[in-house]
């Protein structure tokens, strides 16, 4: 138990403490005191406005990690998340604005009409993989271009509101399109709040990530997707169709993608605009390495970076040091934990060889005494 709880635990908090290091050598170099940025990052990051933003932040970002962690569970790197939920969310916003329905069915509707749109453009690249044999890399790089600089743009250009705001927009979706706010829920347990919202759609990404779970570890069709991605051949020859596989992790990631927009859309912007959070898909890439493609681990991975995005806002308000200083710890911790997981894995397998010939020596020493005494006798 000692040694399993080491090999989960050791390589996240290795990154996070390699990066701790390298930040800090940053912030000297930049003239900060690392100590004093760090707790004003702490003091700031700790108040309940600023846990309830990260608690928004890490939605989209879970929900993201999510959709690429079942590609990588199948062994494919889709990273056309990006463009899936962009397109994904600007169509449910058009048609949650141009219907009215009671307000449960209302945010179902653009549910499943984001679901349904990410899964079908996460599904052409399934498609040409299994009957063009077109890398997903490729394919995904190129539909993540033609959604967002092609067809997004066209879409606002020809859907657009004129006079909405000052930025290019959709029409507005009614507020029976809106998902509640969980703030009635906090305020059980706390003072009141004002100033922030926390996003109802919290719970619609903790669904997802107990059906991923149970999917992946508790279904035969999670075992045939983990066992087309670790050996293609063998699980064919167990009567596991691959093709199947990948357009079946490829259709899940991609409705799942679907959702990352519907956070902010349906919880604090109500429309498409052009202010509309991009890079989550990016993103989700990162949160899906750190959490190890493990539910729980991707959900402590985005609250990680969101709590990194919303408490760096102190450090340039008080002065300690550009807010991008974040960026590069990003980029460390996820640099840190692909090494230390290499490390750590190598280890466990090193242990798990050396278990294995100690418990083979052991038996033939038991047979050959055994032998050795029947002999004598």
């Amino acid at each position: 138990m000692g040694k399993k709880l080491f090999y989960v635990l050791a390589a996240p908090l290795v990154a996070v403490g390699v990066a701790l290091f390298i930040s800090s050598i940053v912030l000297l170099f930049a003239g900060a005191n690392p100590l004093s940025a760090y707790q004003n990052m702490w003091e700031f990051g700790t108040r309940l406005e600023t846990l309830i933003e990260t608690l928004n932040r890490a939605t989209p970002l879970y929900l993201s990690g999510i959709a690429v962690a079942i590609g990588f569970r199948m062994n494919l790197f889709n990273i056309g998340i990006e463009g899936q939920y962009v397109l994904a969310a600007i169509i449910a916003a058009k048609v949650g604005a141009e219907i009215n329905l009671p307000p449960i069915l209302h945010v179902t509707v653009i549910i499943v009409v984001a679901m349904i749109v990410g899964a079908f453009w996460s599904g052409l690249a399934g498609f040409l993989k299994v009957t063009r044999n077109v890398h997903e890399v490729i394919s995904t790089i190129m539909l993540n271009a033609i959604a967002v600089s092609g067809i997004v743009s066209y879409l606002l250009s020809i859907w657009d509101v004129p006079d909405a705001s000052l930025d290019t927009a959709l029409k507005e979706i009614p507020e029976s399109g809106w998902m509640p706010s969980l703030n009635g829920f906090v305020e059980i347990f706390t003072r009141d709040i004002k100033r922030v919202e926390l996003w109802g759609f919290i719970l619609v990404a903790a669904a997802v990530g107990v059906a991923y779970h149970v999917l992946i570890n508790r279904t035969r069709v999670g075992y045939d997707l983990r066992a087309s991605g670790e050996n293609a051949p063998a699980a064919e020859a167990s009567g596991t169709d691959p093709k199947k596989m990948i357009m079946a992790a490829m259709l899940l990631g991609g409705a799942v993608a679907g959702l990352v927009g519907l956070p902010e859309l349906l919880g604090d912007a109500h429309e498409y605009n052009l202010r509309f959070t991009r890079g989550l898909g990016f993103a989700g890439i990162a949160v899906a390495l750190l959490g190890r493609n493990h539910a729980v681990g991707i959900a402590i991975g985005a609250f990680v970076f969101g709590w990194l995005d919303r408490a760096s806002g102190v450090l340039e308000v008080r002065g300690d040091a550009p807010r991008e200083i974040v960026a590069i710890m990003q980029g460390v911790i996820i640099l840190a934990a692909v090494i230390a997981y290499a490390v750590v894995e190598r280890k466990r397998r090193e242990d798990e060889a050396a278990a294995a010939a100690a418990a083979t020596a052991q038996v033939l020493a038991e047979r050959q005494a055994a032998k050795e005494q029947g002999g004598a006798s």
